[in-house]
C-alpha cells in the first residue's frame, strides 16, 4: 500500500497523544512471549507515571534505560500482556536486524512535552 492511500488529515493525526518521558525503571519481564522490559516512564505532571512492554532486548539493558528520555504514545487503551496493563507504548524503530531502537529526542526536554 502506498503513502498516498494511507493519506490522513492533521485532525487525525492531532488526535495522538505523543509526549516525550524519563524511563524511571526498567526490569526484565520474563513472562512476555518474546524478549521484553517492562518500563515505568514517568510523562510529567499532567499524565503521569505509565508502564509499557518494550521489546527492546537487543540493544538497551535494564540498567542503562533509567534516566534516558523516551518518545511514547499516551492514549492508546490499556493492553494487557501478561500479568502486566500496559498503559503506553513506548516508539521505537526496526534496524535492519529487525531490533529495535528507541526513538529519542536529541536534546533535553522536559517530560511531558508533546510531539511539536
Amino acid at each position: 500500500m502506498s503513502s498516498a492511500e494511507n493519506t490522513i488529515s492533521w485532525s487525525d493525526f492531532a488526535k495522538v497523544d505523543i509526549r516525550v518521558g524519563r524511563v524511571v525503571a526498567a526490569r526484565r519481564f520474563p513472562e512476555a512471549r518474546k524478549p521484553a522490559y517492562v518500563l515505568d516512564v514517568d510523562f510529567g505532571p499532567d499524565v503521569g507515571h505509565r508502564k509499557s512492554s518494550a521489546q527492546i532486548t537487543d540493544h538497551y539493558r535494564p540498567e542503562d534505560l533509567v534516566g534516558r528520555l523516551v518518545v511514547g504514545v499516551v492514549n492508546f487503551p490499556k493492553k494487557q500482556i501478561g500479568p502486566l496493563m500496559s498503559e503506553c507504548l513506548v516508539t521505537g524503530f526496526h534496524d535492519a536486524d529487525g531490533a529495535v531502537v528507541l526513538c529519542v529526542p536529541d536534546a533535553d526536554v522536559p517530560p511531558g512535552t508533546r510531539l511539536a
